[in-house]
């Protein structure tokens, strides 16, 4: 018995299994996607699919805004 049955020519889902959503900018901290495209990820058509994949690395920047940590605490 083969395999090739259960393989889909598809684009895979970018979840890393991180999922906590960022509360300002909302989206994933794990996979940077919005909740909108997690819940529709299922009925998005491949090319709609790519595109998302294709936006994800630009917003990875705007998870990774420090706000001191302990450099300011020990600058006061």
């Amino acid at each position: 018995m083969s395999d090739d049955v259960w393989k889909r020519q598809e684009v895979a889902s970018p979840c890393v299994k991180i999922c906590l959503v960022h509360p300002q900018e909302k989206i994933c901290t794990g996979c940077y996607r919005t909740l909108d495209e997690i819940a529709q990820w299922s009925q998005m058509s491949p090319e709609a699919r790519e595109k998302v994949i294709a936006e994800l690395p630009s917003r990875a920047p705007r998870l990774r805004k420090r706000r001191g940590g302990r450099q300011a605490r020990m600058s006061r």
